[in-house]
């Protein structure tokens, strides 16, 4: 495949620059689409086939593939994300307490893997201040779908997740279009432990309430066992949760080609990207075989291509996302998979 002008200059220029900083120009940029009236434009280009449409949530996407939780942190960049043409956009992580996150390099690229391992520690404005922008969001009639991703406060006990998930639920909820309760980051002390059944409960019960009717999903980490998986299953649907996300980052380090050392030398945190598809793909398929079939599952980890993402949608996922591969494909990349999925749904038709 010939690479894009992007990808020519992520090799020669945007590689030899620091991971977070490169982020925080992009950001920049995708912002810049909506504020200098340019979305109409640019959509032109982006703008999904009509036959990707997916029902989901009670809503309509207009495509199954959107931005997953992680690039943009604060809701700054929804419409912008929109015009390249994401079919939805998930904020956060969001957090009820602003918070610096960990500190810095917390950001590195594998980039012989395709990879990102990050440990930024939900790094946010807090709750309230995301709700506000999301809400002015809300006004513009051509915007994406917006899903809110909610974690517990770095300064709050474990013990008290509860409450404070309450308090991003209840400022998020009138304004997002659905709520991912974000139990699986490894960046955030204690915070997996909420995967287990006993200490899982209470929260959802918690936040099902506090979102009074917005849909609820629940992401998980790749890292859980069958056993675990099929209990957080069983939990979502016995308390009727809208939906499941799998997966989030990983602590695994298997199958790298990178350097040890250079692994060794970013050190902890999350693990994103290519690696991560095999692993993602199986808990998607195990999460698919224990719930409803009309129970929404959206596949995260690893979707690099459209084939990548016809392939999660072919194993049940209702939607799938992406963020890494964004790093490395450029502004162009939601085009290319939605077109890619048109066209394979269109061979896919000749062929019956």
């Amino acid at each position: 495949m010939t690479p894009t002008v992007y990808e020519l200059l992520f090799r020669t220029v945007l590689r030899r620059m620091d991971p977070e900083r490169a982020h925080h120009l992009a950001v920049a940029v995708i912002r810049a689409i909506p504020a200098l009236g340019l979305t109409g434009l640019v959509r032109r280009f982006t703008r999904p086939d009509p036959a990707l449409t997916v029902d989901a949530l009670g809503l309509r996407f207009e495509s199954p593939f959107g931005m997953a939780a992680g690039f943009d942190k604060d809701a700054r960049s929804i419409r912008g994300l929109w015009a390249l043409g994401f079919g939805h956009v998930e904020i956060g992580t969001v957090t009820a307490i602003a918070q610096d996150g960990n500190p810095r390099p917390r950001l590195f690229r594998l980039v012989d893997d395709r990879a990102v391992i990050n440990r930024m520690g939900f790094n946010n404005g807090g709750a309230a201040a995301a709700a506000e922008r999301v809400a002015r969001q809300r006004q513009h009639r051509h915007r994406p779908i917006i899903g809110a991703n909610i974690g517990k406060s770095r300064v709050v006990a474990v013990e008290d997740a509860v409450a404070d998930y309450r308090v991003s639920a209840r400022l998020l909820a009138p304004v997002a279009d659905y709520l991912a309760v974000n139990v699986s980051s490894p960046n955030t002390p204690g915070l997996r432990g909420l995967q287990d059944e006993a200490l899982l409960r209470p929260l959802l019960v918690a936040v099902l309430e506090e979102a009074d009717g917005t849909p609820v999903l629940v992401k998980i980490a790749p890292d859980l066992d069958d056993e675990a998986i099929d209990a957080v299953c069983a939990l979502a649907v016995e308390l009727g949760l809208a939906g499941i996300i799998a997966t989030n980052t990983t602590i695994g380090r298997d199958g790298l080609v990178t350097a040890p050392a250079v692994v060794a030398a970013a050190g902890a945190g999350g693990l994103s990207g290519a690696p991560l598809a095999e692993r993602s793909l199986a808990v998607l398929r195990r999460v698919r075989a224990a719930v409803p079939a009309d129970l929404c599952v959206i596949a995260v980890g690893g979707i690099d291509t459209a084939e990548d993402a016809a392939a999660r949608l072919e194993a049940g996922a209702t939607l799938v996302q992406g963020y890494t591969a964004f790093l490395y494909r450029g502004p162009a990349w939601a085009r290319q998979v939605t077109r890619g999925l048109a066209a394979i749904d269109r061979r896919g038709a000749a062929s019956h």
